[in-house]
């Protein structure tokens, strides 16, 4: 991260935000370095900056993978990475017999972002699955 640069959490759960505070502190990140915002993704996405990120992490609702691609696409600035985490959700995934919602989902998900010409992506098969895109 560049020196200006600043770390932006979303979680709706105290107890993860009180962490995170607790363990960039402890490893001497200024508190000017990271922001942590208590609330649901899709209620403080829509808040944030336009184009104002180079990466987006997401873990959330697996049924909302969707909608978080709309906000990380208008939140990272063109070569800015998105990431979503469980893009293998237990490997059901590649099982065409999986037909639950939080699986259908993240199928969609898969396919929308291989089919966007403005995006580059790749899945990476570690832990439960990585899907990484990158803006173009």
């Amino acid at each position: 991260m560049q020196a200006d640069g600043v770390l932006t959490s979303v979680d709706l759960e105290a107890e993860n935000q009180r962490l995170a505070r607790e363990t960039f502190t402890e490893a001497g990140f200024a508190p000017q370095r990271f922001r942590l915002i208590a609330g649901a993704g899709l209620e403080v996405m829509p808040r944030l900056t336009d184009a104002g990120y180079d990466l987006v992490f997401l873990d959330g609702d697996k049924v909302e993978y969707g909608e978080y691609l709309d906000q990380a696409i208008r939140l990272v600035r063109p070569g800015g990475v998105i990431v979503f985490d469980n893009a293998l959700w237990h490997d059901r995934v590649a099982d065409p017999a999986q037909r639950d919602p939080e699986t259908t989902a993240i199928r969609e998900l898969l396919q929308r972002v291989a089919n966007d010409e403005n995006l580059r992506s790749v899945l990476l098969p570690l832990g439960d699955g990585l899907l990484a895109a990158q803006l173009i």
